[in-house]
């Protein structure tokens, strides 16, 4: 009788353990940064957008942030981005924000208040839609302007510079970028940037005319600036968020321009 009182006593112990241990998984952990993305609404890159938003939380899930979403920059302010430690540009272009989301903007990147990442479209640097170029941004960006665009897509490989850049982790010497409309630009932003990956010109297919001439960045960091981040020139198709390089790389900034 009294093995068998030992023993419920320790089965109890046990199941208590067990109880405790399952309550605590159970219990959502703290977020560890807070995310907010500006969200291109509509138009061709809807699809890429949408598809980023349901990796998104997956990957806010994962990593143990929160993410919220704008899609356009009325809210922005500097009481509103002192809530958040990352600002993610999802193929918002720069243009059209309000002036006040411009001067928050600013001191948030020069000021070092968050991280940045930009996507594909944020570098549609020049007269668009009728407004003019933001000169700010376009040094942030090393100086560029939009000049022109491979309209009919080519597929290309991403030569890593830089391998060392904690960004870049995992993706190898290079990897593959299928159907892109790789942009150019009026000069090369590689003597006001820290250039961490090019796309080799003479892989494209089909082949173009469309070049920047051999030297051609696309994912680079503004290191002039306080706030850790980077440019990802890629961002056109949803099919992206089913190339792993893609993936690891948006993996990796989040992680390294939120300080995580």
């Amino acid at each position: 009788m009294k093995v068998l009182v030992s023993l419920c006593r320790v089965a109890c112990v046990l199941l208590l353990v067990v109880a405790y241990a399952c309550g605590m998984q159970a219990q959502p952990q703290t977020p560890q940064f807070h995310v907010v993305a500006l969200a291109e609404k509509g138009g061709i890159h809807k699809p890429f957008v949408d598809a980023a938003k349901l990796w998104l939380a997956q990957e806010a899930v994962r990593d143990h942030f929160t993410i919220d979403y704008i899609e356009n920059t009325d809210s922005i302010n500097d009481a509103f981005l002192s809530h958040y430690q990352l600002f993610i540009q999802l193929n918002y272009p720069p243009y059209n924000w309000t002036p006040a989301a411009v001067a928050a903007f600013r001191r948030y990147i020069e000021e070092g208040r968050g991280g940045w990442i930009g996507f594909h479209h944020a570098t549609l640097l020049g007269h668009f839609d009728g407004f003019g170029l933001w000169p700010w941004f376009s040094e942030f960006m090393g100086g560029i302007q939009f000049k022109d665009y491979i309209a009919t897509f080519a597929s290309g490989t991403v030569h890593v510079e830089d391998a060392q850049h904690p960004a870049m982790k995992g993706l190898g010497s290079s990897f593959p970028i299928e159907n892109e409309e790789w942009y150019t630009w009026d000069k090369n932003p590689r003597p006001n940037v820290h250039v961490l990956a090019t796309v080799d010109e003479n892989s494209y297919t089909p082949a173009t005319t469309i070049k920047m001439g051999g030297d051609h960045p696309v994912i680079w960091t503004n290191e002039h600036m306080k706030a850790r981040n980077i440019y990802i020139f890629m961002g056109h198709h949803p099919e992206l968020f089913q190339n792993k390089s893609f993936t690891t790389l948006f993996h990796n900034s989040i992680l390294w321009a939120a300080h995580a």
